[in-house]
Formats: C-alpha cells, structure tokens, sequence
C-alpha cells in the first residue's frame, strides 16, 4: 500500500474517532428526563381515553415545548394520602429523575381529618427527599361544606410541606377551571358528569397551567 494511501485512512480513522467522541455527548445530553407523576385519579386519568388522561396530554404538551422528558403514571383511582404513603417506597424503587404528587382529593371526599393528610404527605415528601428527587407539590382545595377550620386547616397542608421540604407548589389542580368567570359553565364545558374530574378539554387547561411549573421543576435535576 502506497504511504499516501496509508496516510489518507489514518486521516481518516483520526476523523471518525473525533466524530464519535463528538457525538457522544450529544446523545447524552439527549436523554429524557424521567418524571413519576404519583397521586389518585386525577393523575390516572379516570373516565378519559388512555391517550387524554393527564399524563399523556402532559407528555405532548413538554415536547411540543421543547422539554425532553418520560412522564411515568403512577396515578391509583381511589387513592388517599395513606395509599399514597403505602406504597411510596414501591414507587421510588424505579429510576426517575423528578417527581409530581397530587395527592389529596380521596381525603376530602372521605372528610379524612387534615392532620392525617398532613401526615401522610408529610412522609411521602421525606421519603421522596431521601433519594434526592425534587418534587412539584400539587394542591387540592377542601369545600366549604366541612365548615371554615377544616377547610383552613387542610388548604394550609400543602405551602407548609413545601416550604419544609424544599418542594416547589404549583397551584391548585383544578384552579384553571374553577377560576374561569362562568363557574357553571365552566363545570359544564370542562368537567365530567361526576362533577369531580376533568374531561380531556378540562384536563388540558390544567395541563397548559402547570406545564411551566414542571419545566420548572426539571431544572431543579441538573
């Protein structure tokens, strides 16, 4: 083999081998970001098609906003803070990178006492912050109905944990909803006939409201 030949292939190898370290990263880099999106049936997505629920609208909505990243369901229908708690290590045994817990609802349609939420919560965060996982805190609202210091005394739950545990809060699940200005309209267009989850256009508007605070969120991974 002539040497300009030999020399024009290792020229070559040297090319291909810078090509590929140069590649490397690049494809770390593209990576996606694991989130577990943890609560009741709000987070599974109940009386929706698979492809509406929350957490596959919240998966579109990040790649249709640049923001690499698996949104895993770990959404239970029917689920309390205490069943949320129950199975929290389970949960945590996968590989993420971020959490959402919104947990919260099951407790008030049971009228559950707040400090037991409190609890609960409160122990899901410290299991959370255990494998160094930064968390979006999703609220619920309590009604009225259970009278103004149940009602104080459970809304307070979610900026106190927080706070304690370096959480980031987003706003409450449903506000987007319930803050347009025709409240029975409103019910009507986003809700479900249940009265307590959210159809696809419903879900949708909660998507677009929190999907800032989840790239938020990720931030908090690097």
């Amino acid at each position: 083999m002539a040497y300009g030949v030999r020399h024009g292939l290792r020229n070559l190898a040297r090319v291909a081998g810078i090509a590929v370290l140069l590649a490397a990263p690049a494809s770390h880099a593209a990576e996606p970001a694991r989130i577990i999106a943890f609560g009741d049936s709000l987070t599974a997505g109940y009386g929706l098609p698979p492809e509406e629920g929350f957490v596959p609208q919240l998966q579109r909505w990040l790649g249709d906003h640049g923001t690499v990243a698996e949104v895993q369901n770990a959404g239970v229908s029917g689920d309390t803070t205490a069943g949320g708690l129950a199975r929290i290590d389970w949960t945590l045994s996968a590989p993420a990178d971020a959490m959402i817990v919104t947990l919260g609802g099951n407790d008030l349609l049971r009228g559950l006492p707040p400090e037991e939420a409190r609890a609960n919560l409160d122990a899901i965060l410290t299991r959370t912050e255990a494998k160094h996982l930064p968390v979006l805190l999703v609220p619920m609202l309590a009604p009225g109905n259970y009278g103004p210091d149940y009602k104080a005394n459970f809304d307070a739950i979610y900026a106190d944990l927080a706070a304690k545990h370096g959480a980031l809060l987003a706003e409450p699940f449903l506000a987007p909803i319930l803050a347009l200005p025709d409240r029975q309209q409103a019910l009507a267009d986003y809700v479900q006939p249940d009265g307590l989850h959210p159809t696809a256009k419903g879900v949708a508007l909660v998507v677009e409201a929190l999907g800032p605070k989840v790239q938020e969120l990720l931030t908090r991974t690097e």
